[in-house]
């Protein structure tokens, strides 16, 4: 049932949010994606605004009753909230979306379809008032190396990526270990810096600098990360399908190189046909996915399908990351992976149980 109510949203996505925005603004109510408090929200370029942000809204619905996790859509609403906010919309703005979003889908679709995608809006609506519309810094002082993370992130925000690199460089020559760098300082920035987005406090343009930046900082790293005495075991790490959001299992891999693990790590939006031969070729003992975005989730349902049924299936184990898992950490078992991890340490961990209980 849950595949074929996500079927009917992603087939009717298109014409469903054209009707939920045709009705938002039948309301004049000033809900519309897109306006600001000093600037009204009636010409065409705000109208598609609010049209891209519900296709939005369904992708992730489909994608939690598809998975059968509403969590997973209760993340997405309390994420939505905290973004409109930054965005200065009315403060009722989400909630009459998903009102209407719900009166769209009960007219639009049958009527076992409604009942499905009733539930999830109602969930999402009844939690509204419990979740809030600003986030705490992820760099709380008094963390581990939080005052050099606080400055390297300052140091990115202005643009100065050679300030950044230094600082880091020197904080390893200091004695500060690869991977503590790793966890406490490019990890929590890097998910500071999609708070801040979140909040409206940075740009699209700042985001991408700043992970291009630790991206290439990293790499200045790989003296003290590949020196690690290998342990003849091999990890293949990509994202999949689709994904373009690849840092976090960059990061995973180096752990694994730092742990002596032999890695081959192919990055951002691999197809399922080159995962499968890499795998095959390197005689993988794990395979470790990746997904940052919710409606990826059925992408690495598919490739880990295809894992299984494939002549290697068996002899590999499958780990899974990413945000959709965090914020739904019985989704992994429910995909067919053999585990989930929260961060690169833990995945670690997960990845030596699984082969040891393998062989």
């Amino acid at each position: 049932m849950s595949d074929r109510v996500s079927q009917a949203l992603d087939v009717q996505r298109q014409a469903l949010a054209r009707r939920i925005v045709a009705r938002i603004y039948e309301l004049r109510t000033g809900v519309c994606a897109g306006e600001h408090k000093d600037r009204p929200c009636s010409d065409e370029k705000g109208r598609e605004k609010s049209l891209q942000d519900v296709n939005y809204h369904l992708s992730y619905l489909s994608e939690a009753i598809a998975a059968s996790d509403p969590s997973l859509f209760l993340d997405y609403v309390a994420w939505v909230k905290v973004l409109f906010a930054g965005l200065q919309f009315p403060e009722d703005a989400l909630r009459v979306t998903l009102e209407c979003t719900r009166e769209v889908l009960g007219e639009a679709l049958p009527e076992e379809v409604v009942a499905v995608t009733g539930e999830y809006l109602d969930a999402g609506l009844a939690q509204l008032a419990q979740v809030p519309s600003a986030l705490p810094t992820l760099i709380p002082p008094g963390s581990p190396l939080a005052e050099l993370a606080r400055r390297y992130l300052n140091a990115l925000l202005q643009g100065e990526r050679s300030v950044a690199n230094r600082l880091i460089l020197d904080a390893v020559e200091d004695g500060a270990s690869v991977k503590d760098v790793y966890l406490y300082v490019f990890q929590r920035c890097q998910h500071e810096i999609g708070r801040l987005w979140q909040m409206n406090q940075i740009s699209v343009a700042q985001e991408h600098y700043c992970t291009a930046a630790t991206q290439l900082i990293m790499s200045q790293l790989y003296p003290h990360i590949f020196a690690t005495e290998r342990v003849g075991r091999r990890l293949v790490a990509a994202c999949v399908g689709g994904e373009l959001h690849e840092i976090g299992v960059r990061m995973v891999a180096d752990f694994f190189e730092m742990e002596g693990w032999d890695t081959y790590y192919v990055g951002a939006n691999t197809p399922a046909d080159t995962v499968l031969h890499i795998v095959e070729e390197r005689q993988a003992d794990v395979l470790g996915i990746s997904a940052t975005m919710t409606f990826h989730v059925r992408a690495v349902a598919e490739l880990i399908e295809r894992v299984r049924l494939s002549d290697v299936g068996a002899g590999v184990k499958i780990l899974v990351g990413g945000y959709p898992f965090n914020a739904a950490p019985g989704l992994w078992r429910q995909l067919g992976a053999d585990g989930w991890a929260h961060d690169a340490q833990e995945a670690i961990a997960v990845a030596n149980q699984l082969v040891a209980e393998g062989a």
